[in-house]
């Protein structure tokens, strides 16, 4: 199935070629410019939007070996992912039962348990509380209750997809509406994490709209792009989440039979995962894969750029990755994001009431309906939401 849908948007991209013409959203949209700067609602959309969905957070071939984890703070959540020494892997909160000190520092690796460094209370990669401290001086306590905090986790396309609702009945299925068996299509658990770094940006919504537009490729990333890069996008949606194609590059498949299309050849885009994720590339270069969190106040946001490679980790040309990641870094920092913290500064004079997403920017106005039917749905209808969806 996720190939006969490979198969019909190729199919559309040659037709839209071939008469000179993309989708477009059926009006002008309008966003209120307070949006992007008033911390009452950024602070609904943390709570509502990215502690109530699965985030990807990161990927299955970093958790192949029992004790292999990755620890990371998300939306003010402090998160373990952990593949436990049965094999299964978990998430949890980074909270000790004892104090609440982190269990184990930021970052990722290997161990055999996680221990506090603040009273040395250990726990096992399932989370089970192992040692205390000079128990017999600190007291009885009933070890089984005092494990760690268990998080919704979920591996779908190579993705781990963790929820940082402790107490959340969202389905992941219901979540991704189909859009997990087109990831399959990535081939992201044949890739390995080759490196990745982190920037600083502005509004996480101000940083996110470009991730889903094209229209500024031509002028805005001109010097790095150059200027005939696609600018022309069409929008593929699953629920929140969009492909954004392009009819350009498809006379490729013209006289050639549906059959020898192969799925590498239909892939290319930018493949984004709401509220946050955008994926860019292909299986021969690797993968850039963007996740984009909110920062501590409502003008800042943090974007951590993970690489993905395909082969034999050994056999990675460290030079030409580390000239990638460069470049990488100057198109989103110094152009993306710089372009966006002036964004953010103008948008919060108020000068100015509303902002406004074209008709050929469909990809940005369906993010931001979605944006407006999470913060204004409850625990309750979520799931809901979800079966209904929303439109343009």
């Amino acid at each position: 199935m996720a190939r006969d849908a490979l198969i019909a948007m190729t199919k559309r991209e040659i037709e839209n070629l071939e008469k000179n013409r993309i989708d477009l959203a059926p009006d002008v949209m309008k966003i209120s410019t307070s949006a992007y700067s008033d911390p009452e609602r950024f602070k609904l959309e943390v709570d509502r939007i990215f502690r109530r969905v699965p985030l990807a957070l990161g990927f299955s071939s970093e958790f192949r070996n029992p004790g292999d984890y990755r620890a990371l703070t998300v939306a003010g959540m402090p998160v373990i992912i952990v593949r436990g020494a049965d094999g299964e892997l978990r998430a949890f909160v980074n909270m000790c039962s004892h104090r609440g000190n982190f269990v184990i520092e930021e970052g990722s690796g290997n161990t055999r348990r996680f221990r506090c460094n603040y009273h040395a209370w250990t726990y096992t990669t399932e989370g089970r509380l192992f040692g205390v401290f000079e128990e017999s001086n600190f007291g009885c306590v009933n070890k089984a209750e005092l494990g760690l905090t268990p998080l919704p986790i979920a591996e779908r396309a190579g993705l781990v997809w963790v929820t940082l609702n402790p107490e959340s009945t969202l389905d992941i299925d219901l979540f991704l509406d189909g859009y997990g068996e087109i990831l399959e299509h990535l081939r992201i658990d044949d890739a390995f994490l080759a490196d990745q770094h982190c920037l600083n940006g502005p509004n996480w919504k101000v940083a996110y709209d470009g991730y889903r537009d094209f229209y500024h490729v031509p002028i805005l990333h001109r010097q790095s792009f150059g200027p005939d890069g696609p600018y022309q996008p069409d929008f593929y949606a699953w629920g929140p989440h969009v492909r954004v194609a392009t009819p350009k590059g498809h006379d490729m498949f013209k006289g050639r039979p549906e059959a020898e299309w192969t799925n590498d050849e239909m892939m290319p885009g930018v493949w984004t995962i709401f509220p946050n994720v955008s994926i860019a590339g292909g299986p021969g270069s690797g993968y850039m894969f963007s996740m984009m969190f909110p920062g501590k106040t409502v003008g800042e946001s943090f974007t951590i750029q993970n690489f993905l490679r395909y082969g034999k980790r050994e056999e990675l040309n460290r030079q030409d990755l580390d000239n990638f990641m460069g470049f990488m870094r100057t198109v989103v920092g110094e152009e993306d994001y710089k372009t966006g913290f002036r964004v953010q500064t103008s948008l919060a004079t108020g000068a100015k009431a509303f902002s406004y997403f074209g008709r050929n920017e469909g990809g940005g106005q369906l993010f931001h309906k979605w944006v407006d039917a999470m913060i204004n749905t409850s625990d309750a209808d979520l799931p809901e939401l979800f079966r209904r969806g929303v439109k343009l």
